[in-house]
């Protein structure tokens, strides 16, 4: 990895190349004159590094490549030329950070985006089998699929060719490992969630609709922090709010911007869905809400009322579904927020 430091007082500049090795990059950091601070991008390598510069006493930002400042008219990119780009901001102060998380909040991130893999794997899984079933004209109209009875049905198919068999038996057994790993961890993750850090704060999210056990646990993992935010910024930090290319009177708005978390995002555009039907609580809310403050549960019954009247709102001014529900999901990223950062 490239390294690059300049020195505050006499603007000399150090350049150097290091494994990927804490100890290697903390001896290198402390043999400069300091005192030292460090910056380096948010990525795959984690954030080890970080926790072992804290450790030793040593500032250390954690940066947001998305939002790092680069003239317009750069087009050479290297390792080199970014640690050096680094320094320079480090020393004006003119970088995002991004929040540390602690290792037990990591570990369960890590636990909730094996998940989310789990889950994408399985609907290519399924898509794979049916849509070889359907090249050759094989329908099921039973019902609901992937169900016990569908289950049934796909291993009642056969194929004259061997190689169609084979391929058949393949897809199928795809679906089925890949429900395997996903139950496995919707286990972990309902165990994890009753007992944890995180139990408190998913039950709060759990008094409104469309976010049970599994979706509380994995906002209240993925945003940790909910102080950092308002009402108003933590839809335009999921990437809810619309684009906006405007000049002198003109403005022009466009599609949302679809930055921040990808993962939350989506699990709030789900949710959103369930508010678009009449607000009755089902016994399955209710028993979430024995387990929440009556506070929260009030003001998470509030919520879900503003809910559903703003689907029905933009019923009204002939929106398409999946533009008022975006505009949901929004709002409701702002009651999330309402809840978690609601005293008791």
């Amino acid at each position: 990895m490239a390294a690059a430091a300049i020195d505050g007082v006499t603007g000399e500049v150090f350049k150097t190349r290091l494994v990927p090795s804490s100890e290697q990059i903390l001896g290198w950091v402390r043999d400069l004159p300091g005192p030292v601070a460090v910056a380096y991008e948010a990525g795959p390598t984690g954030f080890g590094l970080a926790r072992s510069l804290t450790g030793a006493s040593i500032r250390c930002e954690v940066v947001a490549p998305s939002k790092l400042q680069r003239p317009a008219g750069d087009r050479v990119k290297t390792d080199a030329r970014d640690a050096l780009h680094l320094a320079k901001l480090l020393r004006l102060d003119e970088y995002t950070p991004v929040r540390v998380p602690s290792v037990a909040q990591e570990a369960a991130r890590d636990l909730v985006r094996a998940r989310e893999a789990a889950r994408s794997d399985l609907m290519r899984a399924r898509h794979r089998c049916s849509k070889l079933l359907l090249r050759h004209g094989i329908v099921y109209y039973g019902g609901k699929a992937w169900t016990h009875k569908h289950d049934d049905w796909l291993l009642s198919q056969r194929f004259d060719q061997p190689g169609t068999q084979a391929a058949f038996e393949d897809a199928y057994e795809q679906v089925v490992l890949v429900t395997g790993r996903r139950d496995r961890l919707d286990a972990i993750i309902t165990a994890m969630a009753a007992d944890s850090e995180f139990t408190t704060m998913t039950r709060r999210l759990g008094c409104l609709r469309g976010i049970g056990t599994l979706t509380g646990f994995a906002l209240a993992v993925e945003i940790n922090d909910w102080d950092r935010f308002t009402g108003a910024s933590i839809g335009a930090y999921l990437g809810l709010v619309p684009s906006e290319h405007s000049s002198g009177a003109t403005r022009a708005q466009g599609a949302i911007t679809k930055t921040g978390n990808t993962h939350v995002r989506r699990l709030l555009v789900e949710a959103a869905w369930h508010h678009r039907k009449p607000y009755r609580p089902t016994a399955i809310l209710r028993r979430r809400w024995e387990q929440a403050p009556p506070p929260v549960v009030a003001r998470a019954q509030a919520g879900n009322r503003r809910l559903h009247q703003r689907w029905a709102h933009y019923a009204e001014r002939k929106k398409r579904p999946v533009v008022a529900n975006v505009a949901v999901a929004r709002e409701l990223a702002g009651w999330c927020w309402s809840l978690a950062t609601m005293a008791e």
